[in-house]
């Protein structure tokens, strides 16, 4: 006996070791005793030592919701078991929050004394959130459909025609009797409602659903449990494919009043007739061997005439047809004449009194032919579907507008990318009209042409500008609000965007965090950072974080952050753990039109755009990553309660004298030619010895070779070959106390950087014109 229950107790242990979900043993006085893998696993521990060690020295409470321990001890010394215990937890490794669900009891002795406690836990958190993921979906789609008559549905249809309902209105009371959940919960009970006699034509109906075939809406029976029968009408679309099924979402409407009223009409005409028209569509029955048609005062006054001011005939009404419109009206009425449509239905527009035009939707059926089956006699309705072709309109309208803004936009990239080459040509163009000008003299015949080319190239260059001031963002609406509503209001919508296997988590400050922002640029830089984080992780399930919270930037922080004012700040983070970033790439994260995505899939403004709009708020932004560590990016906006502390520069006793600058010796790089020949003749003409390059190559070559001392080396950063930086630093290294002046149309944060770690101050952004660039070069020098 004793034996057996050895290997009893081994054959359980080896199960609970082997459980999928958390289990344990704990003393009466609620000590851990023994925990599996798996709840070690929950518990974030790497093994079960040092969680029971942790766990048992911990002195606060893993529930989230106060009192929920004593519940649970409640429950478990009032019974002796608790089952299903659901709660929300704190893990007390990492203070992450999960959800599980417990289960517990105690174990006696063969005495009744209690001896210990065993229970599991289980890791529900996913499920937790898809059910309320999954809520807050269909609470929406609930609130939505219960503005609809009828009942909506969403169900998934298999190849082999089994379904699954997804979501069912509360329509379906009025229409069955039943609740959602009765459907939810057995897909066939709808099924079962179904009159005998329309069962092959509702398989008919689903087989041509099945081929492909769109759904123009059928009508069936079906019987209550009290004998009653009801008409249905039931249409529904397609809205997405999965591995052997489609998901439709469709409407069912009871349309017993209607068929009820059509039985009427073939009782009598003049009720039949009455109905319809109480209904809000007009009624009209054409009797096609006479030519006469009757047409309900309904439809006339649907077209602005009274009852008199119409005759009854078809021609009437194909008068007042639109043009365009009547060959699709013969060709649907005739197939429904030949038998090849069950309903005859066309929609077109006709001309109103007034003047103005309508959309109807006419439909119809013949209801007598003759013995060679020739039709004698048609009616049917009109229905005013204006609004409907109105919003449809409208549709397309949207549609065109954002083809024109995806238009704009590519032509804003256009703008920004070729507006450095043309503002170099109108430099070289402006440049050399002066250094022209000053050539010839005042007096000079050609003066009067110089100065018609100086005005022509001085309206380019405004077009220019006009063009770049396009591609730029809006200007700002800066006000006083708390960031944290903007936050929270951002994420309710990025929770919708998020594709389905990347979760979103926040931890927000409690503060409102005041801020001088404008609104939706933080959220456009909010939404750009969660899009990107989640766009980074691909295919693959993954969590992004947003974060907030108040920090304090101090010098050493502040000079990392490309200088910001010290003081007090918001600290938005976003961070996703997806494969990261190499150095490489940080370093040109913010560059525009740079991406790692495929062509086409990105067009490299995401970042650089945040990045422009944090500097412009004052803020700084950073970003820490390292391949298959994911990526975090901190956004920095200066509180509105703060005003930043800003560092005075000594102020100078009295002006220092100014060095001459004859004979100063200046080398000037530049790829375009034309500029650095123009640079050149003007730095001359102001007195600089002057020597000009076209690559950073050939500079580097000639300091090579000369010992001559170099005032001040310039250089264009964008080039073939060597960039100014990289030139910079090579330079630095054969003469380490040369001074550098990097020029650049695109002056950022990573620019900056990467200057000052090749030992370069001076990064000056591109100038107008070659006056601009000589007084800079003054300034410089000057400044030695």
């Amino acid at each position: 006996m004793h034996a057996h229950g050895a290997a009893l107790t081994a054959d359980f242990s080896s199960l609970f070791q082997f459980l999928p979900i958390g289990a344990y043993r704990s003393s009466r006085e609620g000590m851990m005793l023994r925990a599996n893998p798996a709840l070690v696993q929950i518990n974030g521990y790497q093994d079960e030592s040092s969680m029971l060690e942790g766990v048992n020295q911990a002195n606060s409470d893993w529930y989230v919701q106060p009192g929920r321990r004593a519940e649970f001890r409640a429950l478990l010394e009032r019974d002796g078991v608790v089952r299903g215990f659901v709660s929300e937890v704190i893990r007390q490794r990492d203070g992450a929050h999960l959800w599980v669900n417990e289960n517990a009891h105690g174990v006696y002795g063969p005495t009744g004394s209690l001896e210990y406690y065993e229970g599991t836990v289980e890791d529900i958190t996913d499920r937790v959130a898809a059910q309320k993921a999954q809520f807050e979906a269909n609470a929406q789609l609930r609130l939505l459909a219960g503005q609809l008559p009828g009942m909506a549905f969403v169900v998934r249809v298999t190849d082999q025609g089994d379904t699954q309902y997804r979501f069912v209105s509360d329509g379906v009371g009025q229409i069955y009797g039943l609740t959602p959940d009765d459907v939810l919960r057995d897909p066939g009970v709808l099924a079962r409602y179904r009159h005998p006699d329309d069962a092959r034509h509702f398989v008919e109906h689903v087989r041509r659903l099945h081929a492909g075939e769109p759904d123009q809406g059928m009508e069936f029976r079906i019987v209550l449990p009290d004998g009653r029968i009801r008409w249905l009408f039931r249409r529904s679309d397609t809205v997405a494919e999965e591995p052997g099924a489609k998901v439709r979402v469709g409407i069912l409407l009871d349309i017993t009043a209607r068929k009820e009223a059509e039985l009427a009409l073939r009782q009598s005409e003049a009720l039949w007739k009455l109905a319809l028209d109480s209904a809000g569509d007009g009624v009209w029955d054409w009797n096609i061997a006479t030519g006469h048609e009757y047409v309900s005062s309904r439809i006339k006054a649907m077209y602005g005439y009274t009852q008199g001011e119409l005759d009854n005939s078809p021609v009437e009404l194909d008068a007042r047809t639109h043009p365009d419109d009547i060959p699709q009206m013969h060709v649907d009425r005739q197939a429904h004449f030949e038998g090849r449509t069950p309903v005859y239905r066309n929609e077109h527009r006709i001309r109103c009194k007034d003047g103005s035009w309508k959309w109807v939707l006419s439909r119809g059926m013949v209801i007598e032919r003759d013995e060679q089956g020739k039709p004698l006699r048609m009616v049917g309705t009109h229905t005013d579907i204006s609004d409907l072709k109105q919003a449809e309109a409208q549709q397309r309208v949207l549609e065109t507008q954002l083809r024109e803004s995806q238009k704009m936009e590519a032509i804003g990239t256009l703008a920004g990318g070729v507006a450095h080459d043309f503002n170099n040509l109108l430099a070289a163009i402006l440049g050399n009209l002066a250094l022209a000008r000053e050539d010839v003299g005042p007096d000079h015949i050609a003066q009067e042409s110089l100065s018609e080319i100086n005005r022509a190239a001085i309206r380019a260059r405004q077009l220019v500008q006009q063009i770049l001031a396009f591609s730029r963002r809006q200007a700002q609406e800066l006000r006083h609000q708390p960031l944290r509503p903007l936050v929270e209001e951002t994420l309710g919508l990025m929770r919708s965007l998020l594709p389905a296997g990347v979760q979103l988590v926040t931890q927000l400050d409690g503060d409102a965090l005041p801020v001088l922002a404008d609104a939706t640029q933080v959220q456009q830089v909010l939404m750009n950072l969660c899009t990107n984080a989640w766009q980074a992780m691909g295919t693959r399930a993954g969590q992004i974080t947003v974060a907030l919270r108040e920090v304090e930037v101090d010098a050493s922080l502040a000079l990392q952050l490309s200088r910001i004012e010290m003081g007090r700040y918001a600290c938005l983070s976003v961070a996703d753990n997806g494969p990261g970033m190499d150095a490489e790439t940080q370093r040109r994260i913010f560059e525009p039109f740079f991406t790692t995505k495929a062509p086409g899939a990105g067009t490299g403004l995401g970042l650089s755009v945040v990045h422009g709009i944090v500097k412009s708020h004052q803020g700084a932004i950073a970003v820490h990553s390292a391949p298959g560590e994911g990526s975090r990016f901190d956004v920095y906006l200066p509180l509105a309660s703060h005003v930043p502390v800003a560092v005075t520069a000594p102020v100078p006793t009295g002006p220092a004298p100014a060095p001459s600058t004859q004979g100063r010796l200046i080398v000037y790089v530049d790829d375009y030619e034309a500029l650095s020949f123009l640079a050149g003749r003007l730095l001359r003409k102001q007195g600089y010895r002057v020597h000009t390059f076209v690559s950073g190559e050939q500079a580097l070559g000639w300091m090579r070779e000369h010992l001559e001392p170099v005032d001040l080396l310039v250089t264009d950063q964008n080039m073939p070959g060597l960039s100014g930086v990289e030139l910079a630093r090579a330079v630095r290294q054969l003469r380490p106390q040369q001074r550098v002046a990097i020029v650049s149309g695109h002056v950022n944060d990573q620019l900056l950087a990467a200057a000052a770690d090749a030992g370069v101050a001076d990064v000056l952004g591109k100038q107008d014109s070659m006056d601009a660039l000589a007084d800079a070069v003054r300034e410089l020098i000057e400044g030695v």
